[in-house]
């Protein structure tokens, strides 16, 4: 096998592409031969040595991928050789092939395509748990989207419209925001103007007629998370998905106490780990709805699995719309 090996965790220039030997599956794992992995901000942050989670070294870095499973250890039975899967392991998909515990792969029925699975189950599955178990977004409501042409920002559109929610997509151009409008999206903000946090809250007050939006989807942070809160409607539901930004934000509490309104923690990994069988249904009705054409990843570019530096620096421009892929041949 090949794969992209992390042996000093200094940076992306510190990662080569190695032959390896191809690992067996131990009991309860099966072997993926990989088709496809996707890129996500978490990928970056642990080759860089800033992620929570510290694998020991040497690790190949990749935490989404999708392919066929070629090997089954001992005391597997629901999974055989051939089978299609996903899987979400925090690490090994960067690689030709990944040894995966049974636990963490998401079978795909006919007909999933795997670029689109190697971009679907962390930005799906995160979504779907912050949208509707820890926000229980109904139709009818109003739910604004940072980051909104982003991988977990796009099929936050595409889920919220899939329940009947009114969607206000917020994003830092032109150019993206009119992809979230051929999502679905159905009013767009852009932030990235140099008064990007003030006109925020003007264009809430106007699209909402002063009521401000029921659910705020947030993997961004930095400054614009005070504004947006102080725009929180009555009741409102803030949901803390990531930091994409760079910058942790500080929230004065007393604003949650004068909207009545909940600052909500998104960790869909241990929502994964801690509650599977509720991630398990999760996914499963995902599948259904890609199936059906109501969710489908929007991917930025396919690239070569040789080529992830080249992805790295794409991703590091801001400018990748959805999701990364780098394809196997």
């Amino acid at each position: 096998m090949h794969a992209w090996l992390c042996i000093n965790p200094v940076g992306v220039d510190a990662l080569s592409w190695q032959e390896l030997p191809t690992p067996e599956p131990q009991a309860g794992e099966v072997r993926v031969a990989i088709r496809s992995a996707s890129l996500n901000f978490p990928d970056l942050l642990i080759v860089q040595n800033k992620y929570q989670m510290k694998p020991p070294l040497p690790f190949v870095p990749g935490s989404e991928f999708a392919g066929v499973v070629d090997a089954v250890g001992a005391g597997v039975t629901h999974m055989k050789v051939g089978d299609a899967v996903a899987a979400f392991s925090g690490t090994g998909g960067f690689a030709t092939h990944a040894c995966v515990n049974v636990g963490l792969l998401m079978p795909l029925p006919e007909g999933f395509a795997f670029d689109d699975a190697a971009a679907f189950v962390l930005t799906y599955g995160t979504t779907h748990h912050a949208l509707l178990d820890r926000a229980a977004l109904k139709a009818g409501e109003t739910v604004l989207i940072l980051g909104a042409a982003g991988g977990v920002g796009t099929a936050a559109i595409q889920i919220a419209k899939a329940v009947g929610a009114r969607v206000i997509a917020a994003a830092s151009s032109e150019a993206k925001c009119a992809l979230c409008t051929s999502l679905g999206a159905d009013a767009t903000i852009n932030y990235g103007q140099p008064d990007g946090p003030a006109q925020v809250r003007e264009q809430l007050k106007a699209l909402t007629a002063g009521k401000g939006p029921d659910v705020v989807y947030d993997p961004v942070g930095g400054e614009l998370a005070e504004p947006v809160f102080r725009s929180i409607a009555w009741r409102g539901r803030y949901l803390v998905v990531g930091f994409a930004q760079g910058q942790i934000p500080s929230l004065p509490l007393n604003l949650a106490l004068l909207k009545g309104a909940s600052i909500v923690g998104v960790f869909w990994g241990d929502f994964a780990r801690r509650e599977p069988k509720a991630n398990a249904r999760a996914l499963g009705e995902l599948a259904q709805w890609y199936a059906q054409g109501r969710v489908k990843p929007v991917i930025d570019q396919r690239l070569p699995m040789t080529q992830l530096p080249q992805a790295f620096a794409r991703m590091g421009t801001r400018q990748v719309h959805g999701k990364l892929v780098l394809m196997n041949d």
